[in-house]
């Protein structure tokens, strides 16, 4: 293909300088090397204002939090690897030049009060008055944090505004007692989701129930009550009694999961009926006994969690699905 004019112009006064002595090849290559390694990069460990920075543009982009440090931590390190990763590039969290400069085309230049954690209140989502549900929500999750010691009324009034004021203060948020998505998100972001019994103030009756029962979906069975109730995020909904193995063959203590369900079991060890089956570990089940119905504590199972109320365990089978939790444990 024919040169066009300004190539060969290029090329011209390339050969001029070389012969001149005013330049190299090879110098022209090594100038061309040292541009690019002018740029240093960032990584895991590393403190200073470009970390600061790097930590405020990748906040635009929703890959650290809003406060930013100087120190390249882990939560740093882990927002640089998603931004590779999505990219499809090498994802050793490292701030090469590459990264750099895509990082800067896809954010704005940080302000002063970005960059010194400077806050200005944001629009408030709750405020003095509101009711209802979202109110409840956050009330609980303070209540979780050890902010707010009153009941959950879904009313935000000056308890509440208090509560939110401490938390604001405690956490560098500008203090109006106004629940604004920075609020939030931090508050989120430091607890979990209220259970039922959080949100409506109610109090579990009869024996302690053990903390891993107290999230989720778990049958909870307490080998000191002999009971075993049926708990929902923190509610008890359903209380019925249980014998348990001799001391030859124990039921299992631990956390331990539903895998299966019989609705009309016979064992085939020992030959002898478990309706409604729900085993959670090995051969173990909680399920039905005619013997336990008739003969009450006087015996024991092989292993399995006996129920006596035919109509209850049945109620349960009908409810507990593969995967919920079984805790068996001495209050």
């Amino acid at each position: 293909m024919p040169h066009r004019p300004a190539q060969r112009l290029g090329a011209l006064l390339l050969a001029l300088l070389v012969a001149a002595g005013g330049l190299s090849v090879v110098g022209a290559s090594s100038a061309a090397g040292a541009a690019r390694a002018d740029f240093v990069a960032m990584r895991f460990g590393d403190t200073g204002w470009r970390v600061r920075e790097l930590q405020s543009r990748l906040h635009q982009l929703d890959l650290h939090s809003e406060v930013v440090t100087s120190r390249f931590d882990r939560e740093t390190r882990s927002g640089v690897v998603t931004f590779q990763r999505r990219r499809g590039w090498p994802a050793d969290g490292v701030v090469d030049e590459r990264t750099w400069r895509r990082i800067t085309s896809l954010t704005t230049e940080p302000t002063t009060e970005a960059l010194h954690n400077v806050y200005t209140p944001g629009r408030p989502l709750l405020r003095r008055g509101d009711t209802g549900m979202w109110v409840r929500q956050v009330q609980a999750r303070l209540a979780q944090v050890r902010w707010y010691d009153g009941r959950v009324t879904g009313r935000y009034a000056g308890s509440t505004v208090r509560a939110v004021e401490g938390f604001q203060a405690k956490r560098r948020i500008p203090v109006t007692g106004q629940v604004d998505r920075r609020t939030l998100t931090r508050l989120k972001d430091m607890t979990r989701t209220p259970t039922r019994a959080e949100l409506f103030n109610i109090v579990p009756t009869g024996p302690a129930l053990d903390p891993r029962c107290t999230t989720g979906r778990a049958m909870c069975v307490d080998k000191t009550s002999r009971s075993l109730r049926w708990v929902v995020d923190g509610v008890v909904l359903k209380t019925v009694d249980v014998r348990f193995g001799s001391d030859e063959l124990p039921t299992r203590e631990g956390a331990f999961a539903v895998f299966r369900k019989s609705r009309d079991h016979v064992s085939s060890l020992y030959d002898t009926p478990m309706p409604f089956a729900m085993f959670f570990s090995g051969g173990q089940a909680v399920h039905y006994s005619p013997d336990f119905a008739a003969n009450g504590y006087d015996g024991a199972s092989h292993g399995c969690v006996n129920v006596r109320d035919r109509p209850a365990v049945a109620w349960l089978f009908d409810r507990v699905r593969i995967g919920d939790r079984v805790i068996v444990y001495r209050s």
